[in-house]
């Protein structure tokens, strides 16, 4: 498929604003980049929407436009011009988009300053954002499961969401219900379980969709030092060095194993 200038603007958006998923689409074979830099540049989009105003009600109207957005898309009927719905309506699967709604929904948590009740609502935003968008790259692209998909990308997940712990106290909000070194190993520990799982099943994602997964390449890693040195989460310092980032992406990529 031929980039167009909306494509080329989606990938634009995701090398400027997310350059770990901007080099997992670049590590996919050619023909899987058009969905998934669509499909990331969305991500980018809705994650900002609850940010776009001070203003409560502007965020929730940011917020719904995308629900909408979604709606249009798993009816399959026309969708709203836009330089990244556009092409999104045309490649992701109509069905998986259906978690569009889902993920808008949990996006609404970033507008506001309450922390999560419970370990449970955690779970369920990482697994309604990173897990809804990994599953509809996998559902576009290839035949998965979806329990295992939504178990690696929760573990995915979980390692962005702890790598973006110091950018969301600084904007006010209680990002973790228990920051001690206890509690960061706990959840970093729960992320690793359900990489295992997802690992133990990995029979049931075919090769067509593994490019889906390529974005939760770091996600090991990074766990592993929240787990080993919990600290680091607070410092703003998980991550691994550029040379062992790329080595890595590119062992995945080339063997197709996560």
């Amino acid at each position: 498929m031929q980039f167009d200038d909306d494509l080329i603007a989606c990938a634009e958006t995701v090398q400027k604003s997310d350059p770990n998923r901007f080099m997992a689409a670049m590590a996919a074979p050619v023909e899987a980049r058009p969905l998934l830099f669509a499909l990331y540049a969305f991500n980018v989009e809705i994650s900002r929407a609850p940010w776009a105003s001070q203003e409560s009600m502007i965020a929730e109207m940011r917020v719904q436009w995308w629900r909408d957005i979604g709606a249009e898309i798993t009816a399959g009927g026309p969708v709203r011009r836009h330089y990244v719905a556009t092409p999104l309506a045309r490649l992701v699967n109509h069905e998986a988009a259906q978690v569009i709604d889902a993920m808008a929904e949990a996006r609404r948590w970033d507008i506001y300053r309450e922390p999560f009740e419970d370990d449970a609502a955690l779970d369920a935003y990482i697994d309604a954002t990173a897990g809804g968008l990994m599953w509809m790259a996998a559902a576009s692209i290839g035949a998965a499961q979806d329990r295992v998909v939504r178990d690696y990308a929760y573990a995915a997940g979980l390692a962005n969401y702890l790598s973006a712990v110091p950018e969301l106290e600084a904007q006010k909000r209680i990002p973790l219900l228990d920051g001690s070194s206890a509690g960061v190993r706990a959840l970093a520990e729960r992320g690793l379980d359900r990489l295992s799982d997802a690992r133990r099943a990995r029979a049931l994602i075919s090769p067509g969709a593994r490019p889906a997964l390529l974005a939760g390449w770091q996600a090991e890693a990074i766990l592993k030092q929240a787990r080993a040195e919990p600290q680091r989460v607070a410092a703003g310092a998980l991550g691994v060095s550029e040379f062992r980032k790329r080595l890595s992406l590119m062992w995945q990529a080339g063997t197709g194993r996560w």
